[in-house]
């Protein structure tokens, strides 16, 4: 494909997909790229699920966990593309000329970006649960394939946050500070919060299995 902007991650390869990635167009960018590894995480969690086996009075929580797993995977992607068209909005709204109107536009487009990150954010903390439910009762053979899923779902969150914060400080190019960009945004700016307390369960929760996924290191 040679036009970036028609690049999606739901019709496109993965070759094409990271080539777009590439390209110095900012459509798709990290944003997307944060999308990308919520479904990396969605999918290796959907994999181990179906690799694990219970005793029947957890079935019913393993069933749950892979039909959320494989429904995340699928949200995870049409989210990046949504951030994908986000960042599109973003890039055209810094190239209008100084003025009125550009402030106005880089204002919207910054809150657009804003709340498109923190959509992503909030489906990849939910997921948080359900990776340490297979932590402990996943099938103990793929307890890599839970590391590496958390440190993909730990890109996503650390993604959102850090984009989430950035287009909030934006918003102060237009005069604001970031008291009042706080107390006109308090969701998206307890959405950073959550994120951030959300890095810290993951690195514990890694830092948990760590004997397990890498025995070498106790030897």
């Amino acid at each position: 494909m040679d036009d970036a902007d028609h690049v999606t991650t739901q019709h496109s390869t993965v070759d094409d997909w990271t080539r777009a990635l590439a390209e110095s167009t900012g459509s798709p960018g990290g944003g997307a790229g944060t999308g990308v590894m919520l479904a990396i995480a969605a999918s290796l969690a959907s994999m181990v699920a179906g690799y694990t086996e219970t005793d029947d009075h957890l079935r019913s929580e393993l069933a749950g966990i892979h039909s959320r797993a494989r429904a995340l995977r699928k949200a995870a992607l049409r989210l990046a593309d949504e951030d994908a068209s986000a960042s599109q909005a973003f890039g055209a709204a810094f190239r209008l000329e100084p003025g009125g109107e550009r402030d106005a536009a880089v204002h919207q487009a910054s809150v657009d970006a804003a709340k498109a990150s923190a959509v992503l954010g909030d489906r990849a903390i939910d997921a948080i649960a359900d990776l340490g439910w297979l932590a402990t009762h996943g099938n103990p053979a793929l307890v890599a394939d839970v590391v590496v899923a958390l440190g993909a779902l730990r890109a996503a969150v650390s993604g959102a946050r850090t984009n989430v914060s950035f287009d909030l400080a934006a918003l102060t190019k237009a005069g604001a500070d970031l008291g009042q960009v706080r107390e006109e945004h308090p969701a998206l700016w307890a959405t950073v919060e959550r994120l951030t307390t959300a890095l810290d369960q993951i690195d514990r929760l890694t830092a948990a299995l760590d004997h397990r996924a890498a025995p070498t290191d106790n030897a």
